[in-house]
């Protein structure tokens, strides 16, 4: 079968998780974690998660308002997850999770979350059509609904804080 003509993918198809030390070239004079080297690992880890979903290059089309939640400190694991939950005709949008982990410890914390917009391409990098989204297992589909309302709810949040 032609990979691009797959017709469905599955959101645990998607699912991608990086993982990297925190090391002091990604740390600020506190020693904590850039945001610019955390939105870049996001951005990385997203464009993956919709490359193995759509199975074609992809590019970023947006990035939602960040959340930083919490530092990531010199020396931590730092654990970016992402999965696609919902599809346009070409553009896939993905939740990004960061985390970082001091398994000394035995710590796990959310650090940053945002939603990003991908685009797929075709060979002459033109916006090419992406599969449908499916959720055959109850976890994927309260994963994907999950996504959803968060979505929703941050974008409320921000449409009211505009007006």
């Amino acid at each position: 079968m032609n990979q691009h003509a797959v017709e469905t993918a599955t959101l645990a198809e998607s699912h991608t998780e990086t993982t990297e030390i925190l090391m002091p070239d990604d740390t600020n004079n506190l020693g904590r974690a850039l945001g610019g080297s955390v939105l870049h690992w996001m951005d990385i880890c997203g464009a993956i998660s919709a490359r193995r979903f759509s199975r074609r290059q992809v590019v970023t089309a947006s990035m939602d308002h960040v959340d930083f939640l919490a530092s990531i400190d010199l020396g931590d694991v730092v654990v970016t997850e992402a999965y696609v939950f919902e599809t346009g005709e070409s553009s896939m949008e993905a939740k990004v999770d960061v985390y970082a982990e001091r398994p000394s410890n035995d710590e796990r914390r959310e650090t940053a979350t945002s939603f990003f917009t991908f685009v797929a391409l075709d060979d002459d990098e033109n916006p090419a059509s992406v599969p449908d989204l499916r959720c055959p297992t109850d976890e994927q589909e309260e994963k994907r609904r999950a996504a959803l309302d968060e979505r929703a709810s941050r974008r409320a949040e921000l449409a009211a804080t505009d007006q």
